[in-house]
């Protein structure tokens, strides 16, 4: 997402490089969705794997429908509009399948039946392999896994994001449900590089998050403090530790940090050969418990957005 929007300037060399590198580096599974710059990212992510498709498994998402100019004009479920919306994404992509296709944001005004079942259709069609879902509710969830399977749900999770250990995660376990991550280093705070709000760009939209703001954010530096302490320690940085933490929770789950440089791909890489005692794993957790981050995760608009897909 970082690649095309959101989180300050871009550079699309270093994006395609930092692709590369990490399809180089054995990293082959590539999230992206069709609102990322408002097509722009599958663009570019069709650009980086045009001559390497097969080493790529590939997801992407419709459902958060944005205007020409970039606006943003709600959510959509609608059957015609899912059709639509991959036959746009394989194009920008320019690839015949998608192997994973999720349903980016729950529409409260088209049942979810309605939805997944235009996604199955495109199964049947060829033109998407796997369907998923992202921030569904425990009930959507299951109301979507009766009409098809549904092999993974993507949701914020990280040290400061704990939400969906109450439920979201034993539903998805239950049902055999993949569990993606997206946010696994807290929007980068967790990574200890942002101390101050000058840290960020004056077009990052972080700039907007409550965690991000005023008394939430000293309160978080905290937090973020007793990460960086126990980092020293195992000598790793801060980022690789809770990157490490967020994999130790299981098997099935597989997060998908982002990154727009080749430097910070290469320490989230190495993250995924740290092991932590269950010792450390304890104290990781103690450090920053659930729900001890101080703001809600989105600004109320946002927040509200997800709230109402029930």
């Amino acid at each position: 997402m970082g690649m095309s929007e959101f989180y300050g300037p871009t550079d699309e060399a270093e994006s395609i490089a930092t692709l590369h590198r990490a399809l180089d580096l054995g990293i082959t599974f590539l999230d992206t969705a069709d609102m990322y710059g408002t097509g722009h990212n599958e663009i570019l992510i069709g650009r980086a794997i045009a001559d390497r498709r097969d080493e790529v498994t590939l997801a992407t998402k419709f459902g958060n429908v944005r205007t020409p100019e970039g606006g943003f004009a709600g959510v959509s479920g609608k059957p015609e509009y899912v059709r639509s919306a991959c036959d746009a994404s394989l194009k920008r992509l320019g690839v015949e399948v998608i192997d994973l296709y999720y349903q980016h944001r729950v529409d409260a005004e088209t049942p979810i039946e309605e939805t997944v079942g235009a996604m199955a259709e495109l199964v049947t069609a060829g033109k998407v392999r796997f369907l998923g879902l992202s921030e569904a509710s425990p009930k959507n969830i299951r109301r979507a896994a009766a009409i098809h399977p549904i092999a993974a749900l993507q949701t914020e999770y990280s040290l400061w994001s704990r939400d969906p250990e109450d439920e979201i995660l034993p539903t998805c376990r239950e049902l055999g449900i993949g569990f993606v991550p997206y946010s696994p280093l807290g929007r980068g705070f967790l990574t200890g590089q942002i101390k101050a709000e000058a840290d960020l760009a004056l077009d990052d939209f972080r700039r907007h998050s409550p965690r991000f703001q005023g008394e939430n954010f000293n309160k978080n530096l905290l937090l973020v403090g007793k990460i960086e302490a126990i980092a020293r320690e195992k000598g790793v940085t801060a980022g690789q530790l809770a990157l490490a933490w967020v994999m130790a929770q299981g098997d099935d789950i597989v997060p998908i940090p982002g990154t727009k440089r080749r430097t910070y791909l290469e320490e989230n890489a190495a993250a995924s050969t740290m092991s932590l005692t269950a010792d450390e794993l304890r104290q990781i957790s103690a450090a920053l418990p659930q729900g001890g981050t101080a703001g809600e995760r989105y600004a109320p608009q946002f927040l509200r957005r997800i709230e109402e897909q029930d």
